[in-house]
């Protein structure tokens, strides 16, 4: 393979684009699937980009969609930017014939982050024999908040877009337009429950991997709520009219000033534990169904989970939750969810002697993204059809002050995609990686490689729905070091059977 720096040009359906090769890559970055979303397209559906005849330097990353947040080795976002909507690919200089596609999509709770974070470089699993494609989408307000007249989920939508780019265009870069597995964690995890109960959606992708997927599916009436208080921290009125006179600007300061209100008063609800303002909207039009309660659109794709074991940890160590230290506290969160109470005290005995902070962790992790996630394989099991493959991240590390570092959400992410060495990684993973956690990251990315070459992560599927009914799965693949086992559910899982959470609703 060729070595240093080159470019390379492909001919797109729009115009040419000029990418680089290095290191037996070729890597094309910021290529336009869509017009920019403002404007006269602001709030509406995706437009088609417009064509052109030059070649287009796509050596750079495309700007970031409205957010206030500054992610490590990531851009931030210029409010002057508008060609947000963009996507890269990343595929082997040279190979035998068309590739399998995995198409993934970020994270960040629907209101943050870009598929420019180092973590989310795609050379690693391009070199295992993917041709990778990441998307930035629109966020927060721009991309979930409900305006009236105007579609809901409008970043489902830019990603339906992306993937309908990738059906025309990828087999120009050496994949194949007919194996595309979708993947994504945390929202994006949520994204790809939704793409599967998409009708629009159905073809586009013929495999799905779902990491750590949040429970963050909003009625209607919430989302409207929600943006009635965002217009009137912004100074808007809640009106189409008042909403498109407020600038993507005002819009993210004015859902940061709703975040922090929420985040300060302990009678908020749910929304005092988990200040996530924005996600898919059950609109009845785009998504007319829970798309944990199945059964899904794409209920005939093979389907690979995966959740971590300490999920909420990282809340912690982020301070992006309240301090519960008490029994009261303990309550207090688990009626704000809906939790029943025989379930929190279920947790207390599982636990024995543990600080209640430890008890509300577990039980904040399995009910915002554990539970959620194995609610998704269950229903495609059910629903028949693909095959549904069970894994979990256990990594778990000490640093050298003696402080643990949990297998907490998004420590899987720089395994799965190769990328230990990235920047800003080291906060998730505990420091440099060593010989342990790199055989761990190549277990990883040879198995997502494998699962979207052939359906096959290299252990057993779920046998078929009366597998659920055993109280020991024996198909669940736990990521760990030194070396990987399989193991049945965890136990605190089997006290959830039936019981679900209140749907979100503010006080």
């Amino acid at each position: 393979m060729r070595t240093g720096v080159a470019d390379h040009t492909v001919e797109t359906d729009k115009g040419p684009v000029r990418g680089a090769v290095a290191d037996g890559l070729r890597i094309t970055l910021g290529i336009p699937y869509a017009a920019p979303p403002f404007g006269a397209g602001r709030f509406r559906a995706p437009r088609p980009a417009a064509a052109w005849d030059e070649v287009r330097d796509c050596t750079r990353f495309g700007p970031v969609a409205p957010q206030s947040a500054e992610l490590p080795g990531s851009p931030v976002w210029n409010p002057d930017d508008e060609g947000v909507l963009t996507l890269n690919v990343w595929a082997l200089e040279e190979s035998s014939g068309p590739l399998p596609v995995l198409f993934w999509i970020h994270g960040g709770a629907y209101t943050f982050g870009s598929s420019a974070q180092p973590d989310y470089d795609g050379s690693a699993l391009a070199r295992a024999g993917t041709v990778v494609v990441t998307c930035n989408y629109r966020l927060g307000f721009e991309g979930f908040g409900h305006v009236p007249g105007f579609p809901d989920n409008r970043g489902l939508l830019d990603q339906i877009a992306a993937l309908e780019w990738v059906r025309e265009n990828i087999a120009a870069f050496g994949g194949d337009p007919d194996n595309v597995t979708v993947a994504g964690q945390s929202a994006g995890g949520g994204s790809i429950a939704c793409l599967m109960s998409v009708a629009r959606a159905e073809g586009l992708f013929h495999r799905a991997i779902a990491h750590s997927v949040p429970d963050a599916f909003f009625p209607p009436e919430f989302a409207a709520r929600l943006a009635r208080e965002v217009a009137e921290a912004a100074g808007a009125a809640p009106t189409a009219e008042g909403l498109l006179s407020a600038t993507p600007k005002e819009l993210v300061e004015a859902s940061d000033r709703v975040v922090a209100r929420y985040a300060g008063d302990p009678s908020a609800g749910f929304l005092h534990y988990d200040t996530v303002l924005y996600g898919p909207v059950l609109d009845g039009v785009l998504l007319d169904r829970d798309p944990l309660e199945g059964p899904p659109v794409g209920g005939h794709v093979d389907l690979l989970v995966c959740h971590t074991t300490e999920e909420y940890w990282l809340m912690r160590q982020v301070g992006a939750m309240p301090p519960v230290a008490t029994e009261d506290g303990l309550a207090r969160f688990a009626a704000a969810y809906g939790i029943p109470s025989d379930l929190v005290a279920a947790y207390r005995t599982l636990m024995p002697g543990a600080p209640v902070l430890d008890v509300f962790l577990a039980l904040a992790g399995d009910a915002v993204f554990t539970l959620p996630t194995v609610r998704l394989a269950e229903a495609h099991a059910r629903a028949g059809g693909g095959r549904t493959f069970l894994s979990r991240f256990d990594r778990r590390r000490t640093r050298p002050d003696g402080s643990p570092v949990r297998a907490w959400h998004a420590a899987d992410v720089p395994f799965a995609l190769g990328t230990l060495d990235a920047t800003g990684v080291d906060f998730l993973t505990g420091g440099p990686a060593d010989a342990d956690d790199r055989a761990l990251s190549r277990r990883m990315v040879d198995a997502w490689s494998a699962f979207a070459a052939t359906g096959d992560p290299g252990w057993a599927p779920l046998a078929g729905p009366s597998d659920l009914d055993v109280p020991t799965i024996p198909t669940v693949h736990v990521w760990d070091v030194p070396r990987d086992r399989t193991e049945g559910p965890i136990p605190a899982h089997a006290l959830w059977r039936g019981a679900r959470m209140a749907p979100p609703s503010l006080p």
